[in-house]
């Protein structure tokens, strides 16, 4: 892809989506941690759909049953929806698999214009319950794999034309119940917030937006059907197509207009106009579950 591309502001696009104003990713490029399924693919599919190129980092190479998608379902999927893609099998923990996604995304596309920084590890166990190998593995993915992919890709983000980093993290809520139901986890959680809060103030003056994204309501994700609450929080829950259009809203605003914010995927649609929300409804019979952080 030409250099030019990178240099360019956000472009008009046939499908913009609902709640998204007519800007387009078309020919930008993301790089994602995780994207295998989820929220997280549905946002590489939402970039697709305008034409994007996609470089996804994820470890999942072989099909797990407990588990849907692979990084290679994963990409066929993004290619089928119009996009490009690069899939990268590695760990956000390991800095060599990093590297070479970083790398990787330069050679193929000529630059970065958002990271993405979408794998989480969630384990809702309180002090005594959660393992020191678990806490470390919260801490190594969430935090330290938030803050290593987005320093690897910063100095190309620098040179993009209208760049993002946009961070799968809640609101910081210090509500006791939250503090207290799963200290480990909330920790992890904020801490990626706080390292993307602390890079929008940090590059500011160089015109890179830095947010976080959270949901207002559960998604209906493996997460919450195999450790939250099964078919049940399902029901209750939204689709990740809700997120992926509160995240095609937010990387198509000029970067230097929204930046060190914690955002909520409903609130950024409907500050776009939309009034109705359910079409995201995995059942629109059931009153829909809350997410953690947002209820004092």
């Amino acid at each position: 892809m030409a250099a030019t591309d990178h240099e360019a502001g956000t472009d008009a696009g046939p499908d913009a989506g609902p709640g998204t104003g007519a800007a387009s990713l078309a020919g930008k490029t993301i790089l994602m941690s995780g994207g295998s399924r989820g929220i997280g693919l549905a946002i590489a599919l939402r970039a697709a759909r305008d034409g994007a190129n996609v470089v996804l980092l994820a470890k999942t190479d072989k099909p797990d049953p407990r588990l849907e998608g692979t990084i290679h379902t994963a990409a066929a999927a993004i290619e089928a929806a119009g996009g490009r893609v690069l899939a990268v099998v590695g760990d956000v923990r390991s800095d060599e698999a990093v590297s070479r996604a970083v790398e990787g995304a330069v050679s193929a596309f000529g630059g970065i214009d958002v990271v993405l920084n979408n794998a989480s590890v969630l384990t809702l166990a309180g002090t005594l319950e959660l393992t020191p190998k678990r806490y470390d593995l919260m801490q190594d993915v969430n935090v330290r794999g938030t803050y290593m992919l987005t320093r690897a890709a910063l100095p190309h983000l620098l040179h993009a034309g209208n760049p993002h980093i946009l961070t799968l993290s809640p609101p910081l809520n210090l509500a006791p119940q939250w503090l207290g139901s799963h200290p480990a986890y909330t920790l992890a959680k904020y801490g990626m917030t706080l390292c993307t809060l602390a890079f929008a103030a940090e590059f500011a003056g160089q015109g890179v937006a830095a947010n976080a994204l959270w949901p207002r309501t559960t998604i209906a994700t493996a997460a919450v059907a195999n450790i939250l609450g099964g078919a049940e929080m399902v029901r209750r829950s939204r689709t990740p197509e809700i997120v992926a259009d509160a995240a095609h809203a937010i990387l198509t605003t000029p970067a230097r207009e929204l930046t060190g914010q914690v955002l909520i995927d409903e609130d950024v649609l409907r500050e776009r106009g939309m009034e109705d929300f359910s079409q995201y409804a995995v059942d629109p019979s059931e009153e829909l579950m809350p997410d953690l952080y947002l209820n004092p």
